[in-house]
């Protein structure tokens, strides 16, 4: 079974809607590098089921983000910000050799610390 990093960012945010098994079955997984065959020996269950269920909590987690979307919208914020954080840095670049206006400086600093502060 290949280790998928999406599932990884996906527990992050879902995470907490899974049992608390399938948490720790994914968390061991992925997180602590166990092998199904260890963590099968460690909950006392088959390696088979072991597979099954992080199976299972693996396309819980795909249908929850199918549904609520929230990575792909925490992506897409983060991707708006990195934006008009480089359109910040040109209007004050182009600010600095032009105008040199007080109030474009103010508000390129602004906007520069809201995008670090939403981040």
């Amino acid at each position: 079974m290949a280790k998928n990093l999406d599932v990884i960012l996906l527990f992050d945010f879902y995470g907490e809607m899974l049992t608390k098994k399938q948490q720790d079955f994914i968390g061991y997984y992925y997180n602590d590098d166990l092998s199904l065959a260890e963590i099968a020996e460690n909950e006392g269950i088959t390696r088979q089921g072991v597979r099954d269920a992080i199976k299972r909590a693996e396309a819980q987690l795909y249908d929850f983000e199918k549904h609520l979307g929230l990575y792909e919208r925490f992506t897409q914020i983060n991707s708006g910000l990195d934006e008009i954080r480089e359109l910040t840095s040109l209007i004050d670049e182009i600010n600095k050799r032009t105008l040199l206006s007080r109030e474009i400086n103010d508000a390129t600093a602004r906007i520069s610390a809201l995008t670090q502060m939403l981040r």
